[in-house]
């Protein structure tokens, strides 16, 4: 039985809360929370880095200097790879780095996450905020009254324009949908607070 404190707009602890054994107290498998990752990152790459091959580098058609007589090592094209200016050997051209990974993989990573965070007492549970208009300093003082570390997560069940714009000039802090929780922005926050509708999503998701 995994409990996670409950704040109020100020950041005080207000109760606990008991959280869904199925996705906050699960079994942690280290290498496939690892995979997920790594495989996150690679699809985030774009993949278009190139460079020129002797045959793409413009120029060196013409032999720099006769084959004999010269004293000098024989040369072909002023493009050969040893030349100033010549083109890339093996070097990187466009492709594809997307990786892919079993659901069921992908889901015991997410529980994996959710429960190392859990454990470690970084899961903190909003309660009820309700603000009129954006404000940048009511999630300041959110986030110093609940004593949270320097980068943090929020994660909400459904979209909330005004809490939206008041926390994405944060610095380090990273606002997102439950829907769309992901290991990496899981295991690189210090701090993750979730509403209670984005706690119900997850159980409903991934238990």
């Amino acid at each position: 039985m995994t409990e996670a404190r409950v704040v109020d707009a100020a950041g005080t602890v207000t109760g606990t809360v008991t959280l869904p054994a199925g996705v906050f107290d699960a079994a942690v498998n280290g290498p496939v929370m690892h995979q997920a990752l790594v495989r996150q990152l690679a699809n985030a790459r774009q993949g278009t880095h190139d460079t020129k091959t002797r045959a793409e580098v413009s120029g060196g058609g013409r032999k720099p200097y006769r084959q004999k007589g010269t004293g000098r090592a024989r040369q072909g094209s002023i493009r050969s790879p040893q030349w100033e200016g010549g083109g890339v050997v093996f070097g990187p051209h466009p492709r594809s780095h997307a990786r892919d990974m079993p659901r069921k993989q992908r889901r015991l990573a997410l529980r994996g996450a959710l429960t190392t965070k859990a454990r470690e007492g970084q899961i903190v549970v909003l309660g009820e905020i309700a603000l009129e208009a954006p404000r940048t300093r009511a999630v300041v003082e959110l986030m110093q009254g609940a004593q949270a570390g320097r980068r943090v997560l929020l994660v909400l069940g459904s979209h909330n324009e005004i809490l939206e714009k008041s926390a994405r000039n944060i610095p380090e802090v990273r606002l997102t949908l439950a829907g769309n929780l992901s290991v990496r922005d899981l295991l690189a926050a210090e701090t993750v607070f979730m509403t209670r509708d984005a706690i119900e999503h997850v159980e409903h998701a991934w238990s």
